[in-house]
């Protein structure tokens, strides 16, 4: 894989992204490190985690997926400099109250602390890419469709962006990066760096996927004429679009017991939960294998293949998984097949965004 440029920073990254949320919950150390492994060997060298991870988030796995990645690197000598690695600070509390005793902010000051934190867990003197998680600001993320004004908005874009330059400068931070954001936060940040030499976005980690394109509604504009890439997460939308679900729905007689959203009753409530999703990604499976190809193949090229896309994030249990998603890499989708999954959003739209 030819590597590609992140923004206008100095970091360039393989086109597919190894996701780590499930390390910790899913996925224990041992299998973990085998799927860092096999996936380094795959010439995988760009790695994004977050201090929230493990997924689906308890207080008891609180970092715990940053602290077995340090302790991957810790026992691989010479692996930390073939990596591009990425973290994530979370965002206001949004009901976990172990993240900051629940604040409902996120301040300068807390993105230093958190900064440092996850340098501690990693085992590492920088992180290549630090991302804000999700914004300060009242958006609609997350599944939410509409934007609510808010009066009680808590630290400014440029006061966040202070502390992200004070990384920087230190040389504890690379480049930096936001996710689950739009446009208007785009602009923003992008503004407010140029305008008072702060640290310039690099990055946007947003959902993107055959059932959640909404980064096709101005977003993907925004980071083009900006020139900000993303970093397109779940494009899988949770194991929804592997087709497993097909002939048993989430929970009913034969389901996958331990894939996430027949495990996780707390993932089923999210977006990749909702009947509308599962109808259309049986809609876009039966699409696949008319073509010949299976449904985590046409969703996988689907986004390999997006001028959008910088980079991919694949999320894993098991390195045949792994294996599987990186050997998609290259399929190509003919017009006409595309052709007839824009039929499919025209219909269905976005029922996972």
């Amino acid at each position: 894989m030819k590597t590609v440029q992140l923004g206008q920073s100095d970091l360039f990254v393989t086109p597919i992204c190894l996701g780590t949320m499930t390390f910790g919950e899913q996925v224990d150390q041992a299998t973990a490190f085998e799927i860092l492994d096999r996936s380094l060997e795959r010439g995988i060298s760009f790695v994004d985690t977050a201090d929230m991870y493990a997924v689906p988030p308890r207080a008891e796995t609180f970092n715990a997926t940053e602290k077995i990645i340090g302790n991957w690197l810790s026992q691989r000598p010479g692996a930390r400099q073939k990596l591009i690695l990425a973290t994530k600070v979370a965002g206001p509390s949004r009901a976990m109250p172990w993240i900051r005793n629940g604040s409902a902010d996120l301040t300068g000051a807390d993105i230093i602390a958190a900064c440092d934190g996850s340098l501690q867990r990693l085992q590492t003197d920088v992180i290549d890419l630090y991302q804000i998680h999700w914004p300060v600001r009242s958006v609609p993320m997350f599944g939410g469709q509409y934007f609510q004004p808010s009066e009680k908005e808590g630290t400014s874009i440029h006061a966040q962006l202070e502390a992200l330059g004070t990384l920087v400068k230190a040389g504890k931070v690379r480049a930096v990066g936001l996710s689950n954001e739009t446009p208007y936060g785009v602009h923003e940040f992008v503004r407010l760096a140029e305008e008072h030499g702060l640290p310039r976005l690099a990055t946007v980690q947003n959902g993107y996927s055959l059932l959640n394109r909404s980064v096709e509604n101005a977003l993907d504009e925004t980071m083009f004429r900006l020139n900000v890439s993303l970093l397109a997460y779940s494009p899988l939308s949770f194991g929804l679009l592997t087709g497993k679900y097909d002939h048993t729905g989430l929970t009913g007689p034969g389901a996958p017991t331990q894939a996430r959203l027949t495990k996780f009753e707390s993932t089923r409530k999210q977006r990749w939960g909702r009947p509308e999703a599962l109808a259309a990604a049986k809609r876009y499976h039966a699409l696949a294998r008319e073509h010949g190809l299976t449904p985590t193949q046409l969703a996988l090229a689907f986004c390999y293949t997006q001028w959008r896309v910088a980079s991919t994030i694949i999320g894993v249990t098991t390195v045949a998984q792994l294996d599987e998603d990186i050997d998609i890499w290259g399929t190509t989708l003919p017009a006409e097949l595309l052709k007839q999954v824009d039929m499919i959003r025209w219909e269905m739209r976005d029922p996972a965004m």
